[in-house]
C-alpha cells in the first residue's frame, strides 16, 4: 500500500516571512543592544569588574532597588486586584473616571510624577507633614522609594487581572452558592485560583517596571548613597563621570538578575496555569 506524503499547507501562510522580519525585529531593538551592553562590560577585567559590582556601594544599591521593587510589586498585587475587583464587579458613580484615573501612570511622565509625589509627601508637603509629627518621614527614605514604585506599577494588575474577572463564568460561583460555600469560600476555591496566572502575570510586569524606574524614584528618594540610592542612579553616576564600562558592568548585573527573576516568576506562573488550568 502506498502512501502519498502529505502536502497540506499550513493554515496561517508566509510563516518563514513573519519569522524571518520578528529575528530581525528583535535581534536590531532588543538582542544587540542588550548584547552591546555586555561586550561593553568585558573591557574591564575580572578584579576591575567584580570592584564595581561588588562595591558597597552598589551592593547597597542592588538591596534598595530590588527591595523596594518586590513590597511594591506585593503591594500593587493585593490594591491591583481590590480595584479590578470593584471596577468590575460594582457600579457606582464615576466609575468611567476612575477607570481612566487607573490608567494615568502609563500617561504621566515620570518625572512629573516624582514631582507630585515629592510635594505631597515631602515633610512640608500636604500628606508629609502629618506623618513627619509622628516622627515618620516619607519623602527621601526607601519609603518614598516604594511608594513612587507604587504608583507606576498599579496599573500592570489592575489591567491584567481585570479582563480575567470579566471573563469568569457566574454559573460557576452560583453553583458553589446552591452548594452551600459561603462567600469566603467561593473567592477562595472558585475565583481566586482562576486569577492566579494573571496575578503572578502582573506581579512579573510591575516588579520588571520598578527595577528599571528612574524618573518618579529621583526626586523623591533624595539620591542619598547608601541610604536611597537605586541602582539606576547609580548608573547615570557612572556615565556622568564617563566611566562607560562601569556603568555597563552594573547594567549588565541588573539585567542578569532581571533575566533570573522573572524567569522564576513565568515559570511559577506556567506550573499554576498547568495545575489550576488544567493544561489549557
Amino acid at each position: 500500500m502506498l502512501f502519498k506524503k502529505s502536502s497540506q499547507k499550513p493554515v496561517l501562510p508566509g510563516f518563514g516571512l513573519s519569522m524571518g522580519f520578528t529575528t530581525f525585529y528583535l535581534s536590531l531593538l532588543v538582542f544587540l543592544p542588550l548584547s552591546a551592553l555586555v561586550l561593553k562590560s568585558f573591557e574591564l577585567d575580572w578584579a576591575g569588574f567584580v570592584k564595581v559590582v561588588a562595591s558597597e556601594r552598589a551592593i547597597a544599591s542592588y538591596q534598595l532597588t530590588f527591595g523596594s521593587s518586590f513590597i511594591a510589586a506585593l503591594i500593587n498585587l493585593v490594591f491591583g486586584l481590590l480595584v479590578a475587583w470593584v471596577l468590575v464587579r460594582y457600579s457606582f458613580p464615576f466609575k468611567k473616571i476612575i477607570d481612566a484615573l487607573v490608567d494615568l501612570p502609563f500617561a504621566l511622565p515620570t518625572a512629573v510624577a516624582g514631582i507630585a509625589l515629592t510635594a505631597i509627601y515631602a515633610p512640608n508637603g500636604w500628606i508629609g507633614q502629618y506623618f513627619y509629627q509622628w516622627g515618620i518621614k516619607i519623602a527621601y527614605t526607601p519609603i518614598g522609594v516604594t511608594l513612587a514604585l507604587v504608583f507606576i506599577g498599579l496599573p500592570f494588575v489592575v489591567r491584567t487581572v481585570q479582563p480575567v474577572l470579566e471573563d469568569l463564568e457566574q454559573e460557576l460561583e452560583e453553583a458553589a452558592a446552591s452548594l452551600g460555600a459561603n462567600r469566603l469560600q467561593i473567592f477562595c476555591r472558585v475565583i481566586f485560583p482562576a486569577l492566579i496566572p494573571s496575578l503572578l502575570t502582573g506581579f512579573a510586569l510591575a516588579f520588571a517596571r520598578a527595577i528599571g524606574e528612574y524618573g518618579s524614584v529621583v526626586f523623591i528618594s533624595g539620591n542619598m548613597p547608601f541610604r536611597t540610592e537605586i541602582t539606576p542612579l547609580l548608573i547615570m553616576s557612572r556615565l556622568e563621570e564617563f566611566d562607560y564600562a562601569g556603568a555597563a558592568a552594573l547594567g549588565t548585573v541588573m539585567l542578569l538578575i532581571s533575566f533570573i527573576l522573572l524567569l522564576l516568576i513565568n515559570a511559577l506562573q506556567h506550573w499554576s496555569q498547568q495545575r489550576h488550568g488544567g493544561g489549557r
